[in-house]
């Protein structure tokens, strides 16, 4: 995975959280992007977790994102539902 495409999932509007799946089995669940901090090279991430643990993720490793379906409570176009 490239920078580029995660940083696309990481900066959606409204985000969404998203599920990292690493190629040897491992996954990192993202609920904000609060939890997320990238390597001045952008190949590296630290995806911190709410019990204060921390996992670097190697982007290459990354094999998908499952990202959760929208909040169909949420309204879509600023109006209050």
């Amino acid at each position: 995975m490239t920078i580029e495409q995660f940083r696309k999932v990481l900066g959606a509007r409204p985000f969404r959280p998203f599920t990292i799946h690493l190629a040897d089995g491992r996954s990192a669940y993202v609920p904000h992007t609060e939890f997320v901090s990238e390597s001045p090279s952008g190949r590296t991430m630290t995806v911190h977790q709410t019990d204060e643990s921390s996992e670097i993720i190697d982007l290459l490793l990354v094999t998908s994102l499952a990202v959760a379906a929208p909040n169909p409570k949420a309204p879509s176009n600023g109006q209050q539902a």
